[in-house]
């Protein structure tokens, strides 16, 4: 007989614990010396960010929306441009593209890795596209070098949306690499989170940087001195300080949630359809996505049973309310959809205990062989 377990999605408060002299220190220094917005210590998680991402540049932000959304602003990306990208992702994605006048055009996904198809962006390309925008969903990258030459070939601009894959690899690059930007969040669940909102642009264009810096801050050359109009949008110094903290761990959580992505596939792979990590890839499981036809009688017992999971993402973007106006219909995107009904994310941390994961998936199995 079982024990029964209270599984949480994720437990940031353990995560704290482990390291709690080094973020409590951190966070004193940043209120004792009152430098609260940008300053030497968003300097510093910059410089040390850009190194981990293997960048010439990272500019922090205030979000990973506005890093994406300043991206597209400082490439000149506007009213009636359309931008490439997927319809299973958070809408953040999106809300980039729109608020900067452009149009999103979505594509559908590969049905193995949920990333973007690469043999159909092609089709895609109209004479008013002028960017692609894939999205590492879940951890792991998509296929950059194809999207690159894509881009190249028909000369477009290329904006990663990085925002799960801290420290993922496309056969040992980095998001930000073969691309103009990649862009990310560290809201406090991803595997690099602050404590609030917070994101960064890495990048290896002086240009981009450069202009992105000044539209974070009000579009400012110096004090008082606004060369045009930005945002305000600014990293504040807190959450530099938290995250320069907890970069210095970051590796060993990476390998800490591969272990246990392991440990999961090892007992599942049998039952259901666990995640691919394709050749050349170093997949981060921000999330750790199944996949069943009968997720919604598996979600049901797994929350009966106090074991928190979810799905991302239930409705895709070209069925959402806010998108109705695109005069998209179900069977437009039939991979995005099929995943939608079938994907189901479980607990996933570096501090997850084996038995907890064990206990997680007898339930599991609890209930496919009952049924």
């Amino acid at each position: 007989m079982m024990i029964e377990m209270k599984i949480p999605f994720v437990d940031l408060n353990a995560q704290y614990q482990n390291i709690k002299p080094e973020i409590d220190a951190a966070i004193q220094s940043v209120l004792d010396n009152t430098s609260f917005i940008l300053g030497a210590t968003v300097n510093s998680f910059e410089q040390a960010f850009a190194k981990f991402c293997g960048t010439k540049h990272v500019i922090g932000v205030n979000s990973g929306t506005d890093a994406l959304t300043l991206v597209l602003n400082a490439m000149g990306i506007g009213a009636g441009d359309e931008v490439i990208t997927v319809p299973n992702t958070f809408i953040a994605t999106t809300e980039a593209i729109t608020r900067n006048g452009a149009i999103p055009v979505f594509v559908d996904i590969d049905s193995k890795t949920f990333n973007i198809d690469v043999t159909k962006i092609e089709t895609a390309i109209t004479p008013k596209t002028k960017a692609i925008l894939p999205v590492h969903l879940y951890g792991q990258m998509a296929d950059m070098k194809k999207i690159s030459e894509i881009a190249k070939k028909h000369n477009l601009r290329v904006l990663e949306d990085a925002c799960q894959a801290h420290g993922a690899k496309d056969n040992d690059v980095s998001p930000g690499v073969l691309s103009d930007a990649a862009c990310y969040s560290f809201y406090p669940g991803k595997n690099l989170g602050a404590y609030g909102d917070a994101g960064c642009v890495a990048t290896n264009s002086d240009e981009l940087a450069e202009e992105i810096r000044k539209l974070r801050n009000h579009g400012r050359d110096e004090k008082h001195i606004h060369a045009e109009e930005g945002f305000n949008s600014r990293m504040d110094a807190l959450q530099a300080a938290i995250l320069l903290e907890k970069l210095k761990h970051l590796n060993d959580w990476i390998e800490k949630r591969r272990e246990n992505v392991r440990f999961y596939n090892k007992l599942l792979d049998e039952t259901l359809a666990t995640p691919l990590e394709k050749d050349g890839k170093k997949h981060v499981y921000h999330l750790y996505v199944i996949r069943t036809r009968k997720r919604d009688l598996l979600q049901k017992l797994l929350k009966e049973s106090d074991i928190s999971c979810g799905i991302h993402y239930p409705l895709p973007l070209h069925l959402q309310p806010a998108y109705k106006y695109m005069n998209l219909k179900k069977g437009d995107f039939p991979e995005t959809e099929k995943a939608a009904d079938e994907i189901l994310s479980l607990p996933i941390y570096p501090e997850l205990e084996k038995e907890k994961i064990k206990y997680v998936c007898e339930k599991i199995k609890s209930v496919l062989n009952f049924e």
